[in-house]
């Protein structure tokens, strides 16, 4: 099985969200993007047996986004 996760940077709080629309209850956050890269590695799997599957292997997709606004001086 193929899994896709978003992981979207939350400036206001100032944490990585991740999400997915192929691991229902998937909703995890760190302010640490490697942690939370090992956080999800480690959910997806009991989400996986929790949600009803038993997959023997998986792979997952990680879709990173962080949008900054930068100032222009000069």
């Amino acid at each position: 099985m193929s899994y896709r996760v978003k992981m979207l940077w939350d400036a206001e709080a100032d944490v990585w969200v991740a999400t997915s629309e192929d691991v229902p209850g998937l909703v995890l956050e760190s302010g640490s993007f490697d942690a939370l890269l090992e956080r999800i590695k480690y959910a997806i799997p009991e989400l996986i047996e929790l949600n009803g599957q038993k997959p023997s292997a998986y792979n997952i997709t990680f879709l990173a986004e962080r949008n900054e606004q930068v100032a222009v001086y000069g």
